[in-house]
């Protein structure tokens, strides 16, 4: 998911396996982070920043990658996306960690208050009454066959 050119990657995967083998994977799938993705974007929107543009992650939905595989020669007996909230400790934290491509367009002493700002935006979908956080996070998991065996 923080590889835009999925037909590249899924390109040299099938190159670097012999006939018949096994890609086994998982990643962000379509909806993943959501809520989190929607506000970097809208917060950088609102200080006058193209917050899509800043993005650096993808997550296709299930049969936009099946339909990838199976063109690079897969066969695809398995491909799904799986919901997973995920409890976090610290979303300062975990903004930080994943938004640096989103925080790299702002100069830097502007850098904490946006990240102050989104945390605000998704708490009231992202945040319980004691203060926990839950990524909404989901997972595209598949299994595929390089044609050949």
């Amino acid at each position: 998911h923080w590889m835009k050119d999925a037909d590249t990657v899924i390109g040299r995967i099938a190159r670097a396996l012999r006939p018949g083998g096994r890609f086994v994977a998982e990643m962000g799938g379509h909806g993943c982070v959501r809520t989190i993705h929607c506000a970097l974007i809208e917060e950088l929107d609102r200080r006058g920043y193209d917050g899509r543009a800043a993005s650096p992650w993808y997550f296709p939905t299930a049969e936009d990658y099946g339909a990838r595989l199976a063109a690079a020669g897969f066969a695809v007996p398995y491909i799904a996306l799986i919901p997973r909230p995920t409890p976090l400790p610290d979303m300062m934290g975990w903004l930080a960690t994943f938004s640096e491509y989103f925080t790299a367009v702002l100069p830097s002493d502007e850098r904490r208050s946006y990240l102050e700002s989104v945390c605000e935006r998704i708490r009231p979908r992202l945040c319980d009454a004691n203060g926990n956080w839950t990524a909404d996070y989901v997972r595209l998991r598949f299994v595929a066959h390089l044609a050949g065996a």
